[in-house]
């Protein structure tokens, strides 16, 4: 998976996980991507430009549909997109 053009604040333990949440403008996106199907591709690598993730082997990117840029410490996402298919 390839983030691009990635613009967000730093922050303690920030994760990549795919998920299968919608993504909600505001704060009503803080807290949903942990509610549903999840999967952690790692660290987040740097908060600025882009960046490539691999997927695991036994993870069917078609699952899921949104990405969240993850913090595991205060359980709160920086941020989401829908995934683009290409």
């Amino acid at each position: 998976m390839r983030l691009e053009n990635l613009d967000t604040s730093n922050g303690p333990d920030l994760r990549v996980w795919l998920t299968d949440a919608p993504v909600k403008e505001g704060t009503a996106g803080w807290r949903v991507f942990d509610d549903g199907e999840y999967v952690s591709l790692g660290r987040l690598k740097g908060n600025k430009g882009s960046q490539n993730y691999v997927l695991p082997d036994d993870v069917d990117p078609a699952r899921y549909t949104s990405v969240s840029i993850w913090c595991d410490r205060f359980d709160v996402s920086f941020g989401a997109a829908e995934l683009a298919r290409v």
